[in-house]
C-alpha cells in the first residue's frame, strides 16, 4: 500500500494536473479593510457563573494590520455588522476605499450571481453612507481573505494566554469582558504603530453622524405590560400600558421611543440556536412591583411566578413561606418582601433578613415592613391656627341713622383706595345721607334705567323708591 501511494505521488508530481497557486499580494495603505465574524472556542466563558458563547466581531485593515474586535450577543445579522463596522471606523479615526467580507447573509444574497444586484439594500445604504466599495470573496474559499481568516488564530490565541495569566474566565457582565478583549487588541496593535500611522493619513473621512445600526419596529404595550419582539416577550414599566412605542432593535439591547423622548431600554434576550423552541420571556419584577404588591393572590396562580423571583435564592424561601404561612400570608410576604427589594434595592439585604427569620420562624409582616421601612405611616402635619375675635364683626353689626325704622350698618368712610362712588341713575337724584347709601359705595349695576318722559309724576316716585330699596338689599347682603 504505502508503494502505491507513494508511486501516486510521484505521478502525480511528474505527469499530474495542475494544483492551485496562492498568490502573495502587495497591500497599499488605506485601500482595504475586512470584516468577519469568528467564535472564540479555546474555553468556556462566563458571565456571572453563566455560560456565555457570544459572537465576535473581527475588523482588520490589510496594510497596517490594525484590527478591532468586539462582542456580538446573537447571529450574523446586519445589525451586527453595521454596529461593528462603524465602531471600528470610528477607533480607526478614518475610511479605507474598499470593504471586503466573505458572503454573509447581512451583507448578501447569495442568489448566485456576481452583479451589484447581489448586495442587500441596507448594506449597500451602508456602503454608499460611508462611500467604501463593497466586495467579497469566491463562496467557500477562505484563504482569499487571508489577511482576516489568519488574524483570527493570532487574536484567539492571545486572548486565549491572557485568559490563563488571568486564572479566571469570569466577568461580571459583558461590558468587562469587552474591557478584556479590548486590552488584549491594544497590545497587538502596539506591534504595528508604525505601519499604522502611515496608513491613517490615507484613510478618508468620517462622515458627520453614523449610521442607524437597528431596526425600527412598532408594538403595542399589552394589559399585561408587554412586548413581543421577535418571538420575545419583554416586560415594561406599567406606566407605559396602553401606549404604543418605536423600537430601536440592537444586537444586544432594545430602546423604546415615544416621539422623540427616550421611554425605556431592555436588555435583548437571545435564544440558543440549537434549540427547537424560539419563543422565550424576560421578565423583570420591578416592571409590575405596584400592581403586584395590591394583588398578592395574582402571585399564586401567575404563570412568571419563576420569573418574578429576582434570583435562584428567593426560590427556596418561597417553599418555606408555603410551609410556615398559609397561601394568602405566604403571598402578601413575597410580594412586600419585592416591593422592598426593588423600591430600596436591597435584593441580597431583604434575601438575608427572609432567612433568618424563616429559620427562626419569627417572620411577620409588620416586622419586615419596620425592618426595612418599606412602607411608613403618613404622617399629617398638625397647623396651629389661631381663631379671629368675633368683636371683629362689630364694626359690620354698628348701625347710624335709620330707614323706615330699620336699622342700616354704618361702614368708615371711603378712603383713598375705596372705589369711588357708581354714577347717579339717569333721570333720578342721588340717594340722601338721611338713607345712609352715601356711607357705602355700592357697585354699579350694569343694567341702567332711562328717564321716560312718558311716565307719569308718580311713576318716576316709585322707579326711585325700587331703586333705593334695592340698593338697602345690596348693603345687607
Amino acid at each position: 500500500m504505502r508503494t502505491l501511494q507513494r508511486r501516486v505521488q510521484q505521478w502525480r508530481a511528474t505527469a499530474g494536473p495542475a494544483k492551485e497557486v496562492l498568490f502573495e499580494l502587495e497591500h497599499r495603505p488605506g485601500a482595504m479593510g475586512l470584516s468577519d465574524f469568528t467564535h472564540f472556542k479555546q474555553t468556556q466563558i462566563t458571565i456571572g457563573g453563566k455560560p456565555f458563547e457570544p459572537l465576535l466581531y473581527h475588523y482588520r485593515l490589510a496594510y497596517s494590520g490594525w484590527q478591532y474586535v468586539q462582542v456580538i450577543q446573537g447571529g450574523e445579522s446586519f445589525i451586527a455588522l453595521a454596529e461593528g463596522l462603524q465602531n471600528a471606523l470610528t477607533v480607526c479615526g478614518g475610511v479605507p476605499q474598499e470593504h471586503r467580507t466573505d458572503s454573509l447573509s447581512a451583507a448578501y444574497r447569495n442568489l448566485g450571481g456576481r452583479t451589484d444586484a447581489d448586495l442587500t439594500q441596507l448594506y449597500e445604504r451602508l456602503c454608499q453612507h460611508y462611500q467604501v466599495k463593497p466586495s467579497r470573496n469566491n463562496r467557500g474559499i477562505a484563504h482569499e481573505n487571508g489577511a482576516i481568516e489568519a488574524s483570527h488564530g493570532h487574536f484567539k490565541n492571545r486572548l486565549h494566554q491572557a485568559l490563563l495569566l488571568r486564572e479566571s474566565v469570569d466577568c461580571q457582565s459583558v461590558a468587562e469582558y469587552q474591557h478584556f478583549i479590548e486590552h488584549v487588541v491594544e497590545r497587538l496593535n502596539q506591534t504595528c504603530l508604525e505601519r499604522f500611522e502611515v496608513e491613517k493619513a490615507h484613510l478618508k473621512a468620517l462622515p458627520a453622524y453614523r449610521y442607524p445600526d437597528y431596526e425600527v419596529l412598532t408594538v403595542k404595550v399589552t394589559t399585561h405590560s408587554t412586548i413581543n419582539v421577535r418571538c420575545i416577550t419583554d416586560t415594561v414599566p406599567s406606566r407605559l400600558k396602553g401606549e404604543t412605542l418605536t423600537i430601536h432593535l440592537h444586537h444586544d439591547r432594545l430602546l423604546g421611543v415615544i416621539g422623540r423622548a427616550h421611554a425605556i431600554e431592555l436588555a435583548r434576550l437571545h435564544v440558543p440556536g440549537g434549540k427547537a423552541i424560539r419563543r422565550a420571556r424576560s421578565v423583570n419584577y420591578r416592571h409590575v412591583i405596584d400592581s403586584l404588591r395590591l394583588k398578592p393572590r395574582a402571585f399564586l396562580s401567575c404563570i412568571w411566578q419563576q420569573d418574578l423571583r429576582p434570583d435562584d435564592n428567593y426560590r427556596p424561601l418561597w417553599q418555606q413561606m408555603r410551609e410556615q404561612f398559609d397561601s394568602y400570608a405566604a403571598a402578601r410576604l413575597m410580594t412586600e418582601a419585592l416591593y422592598i427589594a426593588a423600591k430600596q434595592d436591597k435584593e441580597h439585604a431583604v434575601v438575608t433578613y427572609l432567612a433568618a427569620q424563616l429559620d427562626a420562624q419569627t417572620l411577620s409582616l409588620s416586622g419586615l415592613q419596620q425592618q426595612f421601612h418599606g412602607t411608613q405611616a403618613l404622617t399629617i402635619p398638625t397647623l396651629q391656627t389661631q381663631q379671629h375675635a368675633l368683636s371683629d364683626y362689630d364694626q359690620l353689626l354698628s348701625t347710624s341713622g335709620s330707614n323706615n325704622g330699620k336699622r342700616v350698618p354704618q361702614f368708615a368712610p371711603e378712603d383713598s383706595q375705596t372705589t369711588p362712588h357708581p354714577p347717579a341713575l339717569a333721570g333720578t337724584r342721588t340717594p340722601s345721607a338721611a338713607t345712609g347709601m352715601d356711607a357705602c359705595p355700592v357697585p354699579a349695576s350694569p343694567l341702567r334705567t332711562r328717564s321716560d318722559p312718558t311716565l307719569s309724576s308718580p311713576s318716576r316716585t316709585s322707579l326711585k323708591r325700587r331703586a333705593a330699596t334695592a340698593g338697602q338689599g345690596l348693603l345687607k347682603l
